[in-house]
């Protein structure tokens, strides 16, 4: 995690998350899901201010790497982890671990004793490795087009 900060969301950060969330669907889940799988997942793309809204209503946190933005992830209320991107130019470099990290910590530091998340097949092996456990595997459609994910948890310990 050499360099990789993780810090609270600001609304200047909608341009960078959006973006990285587009090219890790598009790039980075390619090695698991096919250009159909891929393009029903990222759908229609939000308009930069629903994005900063959507961002703002939980707590998302940010990862740059050199001052720039490269990473993301959601928590909400309930525990619930959401959607852990990071920009594939970037991968293999600690990101995804040093937000799974921070994520942990917040839970904890909110009283949480569980945390959970849908995770898609390329998530799956950094959420392992950070203490998370496979529920179930499932299957769910976007339109017509199916998509394999893992259900998971993780209990807090404080």
């Amino acid at each position: 995690m050499s360099g990789v900060v993780v810090r609270p969301y600001q609304a200047a950060d909608a341009p960078a998350t959006l973006e990285i969330f587009s090219r890790a669907i598009t790039t980075t889940a390619r090695s698991a899901y096919s250009a159909e799988q891929t393009a029903a997942w990222l759908g229609e793309p939000p308009s930069l201010p629903d994005w900063d809204r959507a961002r703002a209503s939980v707590r998302t946190f940010v990862a740059e790497l050199g001052g720039r933005v490269v990473g993301f992830t959601d928590l909400d209320d309930q525990g619930y982890v959401d959607r852990l991107f990071v920009h594939p130019d970037t991968g293999r470099r600690g990101v995804a671990s040093a937000l799974v990290s921070r994520v942990v910590h917040e839970g904890r530091r909110r009283g949480l004793s569980v945390l959970t998340t849908h995770a898609s097949l390329v998530a799956e092996p950094v959420l392992s490795r950070h203490g998370f456990e496979v529920v179930a595997r499932e299957t769910v459609h976007r339109g017509d087009v199916a998509l394999d994910r893992f259900e998971m948890v993780r209990a807090l310990r404080t």
